[in-house]
């Protein structure tokens, strides 16, 4: 996966300013473009998209202080106006073009990004490959923002806003792996960009053909198969490393990729205030 993400760095700088097809980049690549842009985001720390405005803009600073009209820099760069090259260029460099073409600038430079794996081996991780037909994920869903580190605010008001009674319900109902209440999150952004909305779902996971509450939403989740990482310690911060330990350790070191489908959080033990908490985290997968 190292080198299919520095020979993606490496079309973006060939085609700067035209749109890469990432669907064909991964397929020639041999992998796809869910995974090719998780594992982006994850090592890089910025989404792929987020990562080819900045390269884009920072190569574009070159143009701008020269003679060309902004129109002829604006095309060249894939943008259909002025304004809207000008607000791009703002986001970047934090001040217009114009004022840069006046004066020079001040700019900032975004370099290119290059991928080096590390295996040092000090933290091992605990994983078990398990196949699964397809279930249900059954409960209580709301759309939240994605947030990287710390506790997710809209998430603890909407477990909160459910009575216990029904958290003895959901928990009656579950009747498959993984097993008891469930921290669902469905519909991620690709780019896992900051921000970007996702589905969050409170619940538990039922067999295809177990009946649901018509008051309960319910995900669909395909055959296939799932990694489960074991985390425990404090909470959420060891769940949140585990997340970025299986981009920059797990998936590079074995024949396994992301596939599209929910990541599902089964809590195993808390404590009381919930600040330490052992977890299996569970992720879809299929062979790369």
């Amino acid at each position: 996966m190292i080198e299919i993400l520095n020979r993606l760095i490496d079309v973006i700088e060939e085609r700067i300013g035209e749109d890469v097809d990432i669907e064909t980049f991964a397929s020639t690549m041999g992998t796809t473009s869910y995974h090719t842009r998780r594992m982006f985001a994850s090592l890089a720390g910025i989404p792929l998209s987020e990562y080819v405005r900045r390269r884009r803009m920072t190569v574009a600073a070159a143009d701008v202080v020269g003679d060309d009209d902004f129109l002829t820099i604006s095309v060249r760069y894939g943008y259909g106006s002025t304004e809207a090259f000008g607000r791009a260029f703002r986001s970047v460099h934090g001040v217009s073009h114009g004022v840069v073409r006046r004066n020079g600038g001040p700019l900032r430079n975004y370099p290119q990004i290059r991928f080096h794996l590390t295996i040092e081996g000090s933290i091992p991780m605990d994983a078990r490959i398990v196949e699964k037909p397809a279930f249900l994920l059954v409960g209580h869903a709301v759309r939240v923002p994605l947030i990287h580190e710390g506790v997710n605010p809209r998430i603890q008001q909407h477990i909160a806003s459910l009575p216990a009674t029904e958290h003895e319900r959901l928990k009656q109902l579950s009747d498959t792996e993984p097993a008891g209440l469930l921290q669902v999150s469905a519909d991620v952004d690709p780019d896992y960009a900051e921000g970007s909305e996702l589905t969050y779902l409170h619940g538990v996971a039922v067999n295809a053909g177990s009946h649901v509450p018509d008051d309960l939403d319910a995900i669909e989740v395909e055959e296939g198969s799932w990694v489960v990482f074991r985390t425990s310690g404090e909470h959420p911060a060891a769940l949140q490393a585990a997340y970025a330990t299986s981009a920059t350790e797990w998936f590079p070191s074995n024949p396994w990729r992301l596939r599209p489908g929910p990541s599902i959080v089964a809590v195993l033990e808390r404590a009381e205030d919930f600040s330490t908490a052992t977890c299996d985290l569970w992720l879809p997968i299929e062979r790369s």
